[in-house]
């Protein structure tokens, strides 16, 4: 080796690699270069020493002159051969989306163009998790040439039979470029770098042959595997993975309360055969508004229960949660007043909202929780069969925690399951109506889960008792408005 290949006495990371280079088996490193394994998947396979990150700093052909002991001229020639083992992935080479060959020198060039990749989609972020997947071709050839390995140098005693494998390695050769390039740390974030690495056709098949020789040293008992495989049954390749990147960031959630002042408005998107129930829906009015302030690819709506088209939600107002996906950016605080603002403030006022803010992504499980153990309340127009009496109001007004039971609403059948439920109504109040003696206004507070509208007219009797069983008469929900749900931290 001409001195100039030599690395200074002042690189250390290319000394110690260096010193790597020329520890390793020469005849097995001569024995693979030949079949067209890549210098990095050599290191991989034949050093006992741990693989090191100090590799991403060494071109390739480099590597190559370090491990034949030639000049790195003569080692450059070999440079466009596509590794058998891992199809390019650390020679960090590969063909993108628009099958142009990308080639890069060492890891921090390779980070640097993952990089573009990565402020391409405009996500804010100062961590990353990296995820690398790659086809399973790569893992059987990893296979096959080990098994190759083992056959031929068993006996020396140096072949290991676990080796890193070819994403974990790459992880280890990029991500501290990674981490210089895109100024964050790698940790377990929420922000993900996802690279997919796809064969691009179906050559180097030398997996095949591992499976059909593997089968064959299982039924023969040989433990040499050479006797089975040979340098014929590898095949070279020509084309290098084709890589993808993708960036995804873990859900972010906005929690809030709202109002519903319309009686034709759904809480979540309604279309029956290809037309609109109602004016709008609180989903897409408030999702409609966050999204875009996300930049995000898509929401998800969630609500602790929800109420019917033709009631109105009042009084406190109902908790929600606005799940948004892959989001580029987070809203501060200002900017989601003024997104509460823009929807209080619309001209319809069809929905409000309030005390709307970003909170973690634990707020689910507390509303699953809290939704569970709420009370609502309600304030219901009802109209009996014969004229209100006094002593109707104070038998109302007397019963406390009155337990009910009620079977699955004829209105719903054809979507609930037909149980039998019971539920508690904690308490209610009767509020006469001036100049009417058929109409009052019902004010109640429930257990959730209650079914108010069949609570008053008794649902052909599946509920028990009802409002018009407990006043002996026919009775009917004119209008039904939810007052307050009460429910923890939301």
């Amino acid at each position: 080796m001409s001195d100039e290949a030599k690395p200074s006495s002042g690189e250390h990371k290319s000394g110690r690699v260096y010193e790597a280079a020329r520890s390793l088996h020469s005849t097995a490193v001569k024995d693979l270069l030949s079949l067209g394994v890549c210098e990095r998947c050599i290191f991989r396979l034949v050093s006992v020493e741990p693989f090191v990150s100090d590799l991403s700093s060494v071109s390739a052909s480099t590597l190559r002159s370090w491990l034949e002991s030639g000049d790195e001229e003569d080692a450059s020639s070999e440079e466009s051969r596509v590794c058998i083992v891992c199809l390019g992935v650390l020679q960090l080479v590969f063909s993108d989306a628009k099958q142009t060959l990308v080639r890069s020198e060492c890891g921090s060039d390779y980070a640097a163009r993952i990089m573009d990749l990565v402020k391409e989609e405009g996500h804010e972020f100062d961590s990353f998790a990296l995820e690398v997947s790659v086809p399973s071709t790569i893992v059987e050839n990893d296979r096959a040439v080990l098994f190759y390995l083992k056959g031929k140098y068993k006996s020396e005693g140096w072949v290991q039979s676990e080796k890193i494998s070819v994403k974990d390695a790459l992880k280890v050769l990029v991500l501290d470029p990674l981490k210089a390039s895109l100024g964050a740390k790698s940790d377990s974030s929420s922000f993900h770098i996802r690279l997919t690495y796809s064969k691009a056709s179906d050559e180097a098949q030398c997996a095949s042959e591992t499976t059909k020789h593997e089968r064959k040293k299982r039924k023969t008992g040989e433990e040499n595997g050479s006797t089975c495989m040979s340098e014929n049954s590898f095949e070279k390749v020509y084309e290098p993975c084709i890589l993808s990147v993708h960036c995804n960031k873990m859900p972010i959630f906005f929690s809030g309360r709202y109002f519903k002042y319309s009686r034709n408005v759904s809480q979540s998107r309604w279309i029956i055969d290809d037309e609109r129930m109602g004016e709008a829906s609180v989903e897409e009015i408030i999702g409609g508004n966050i999204l875009p302030a996300c930049f995000g690819d898509s929401y998800k709506f969630h609500a602790a229960g929800r109420e019917d088209i033709d009631v109105r939600m009042l009084g406190s107002g109902r908790p929600f949660l606005v799940e948004v996906q892959n989001s580029r950016k987070c809203p501060s605080q200002e900017s989601l007043m003024e997104i509460e603002e823009k929807i209080n403030n619309s001209e319809k006022k069809l929905v409000g909202v309030k005390d709307l803010k970003f909170i973690g992504s634990q707020c689910w499980a507390m509303m699953r929780e809290g939704e569970a153990e709420k009370q609502k309340q309600y304030a219901a127009l009802v109209w009996i069969s014969r004229p209100l009496e006094e002593k109707d109001i104070n038998s109302i007004t007397a019963l406390k925690e009155l337990k009910i039971l009620q079977k699955t609403p004829v209105r719903v059948l054809h979507r609930r399951s037909p149980l039998e439920r019971e539920r508690t109504i904690h308490w209610m109040k009767v509020e006469k109506i001036k100049g009417s003696s058929h109409y009052f206004l019902l004010h109640l507070c429930t257990q959730a889960g209650t079914y108010i509208k069949e609570f008053v007219h008794g649902d052909l009797g599946r509920t028990s008792p009802s409002m018009g069983s407990i006043l002996g008469c026919r009775a009917e929900i004119i209008q039904l408005d939810v007052t307050d749900v009460k429910m923890g931290d939301f």
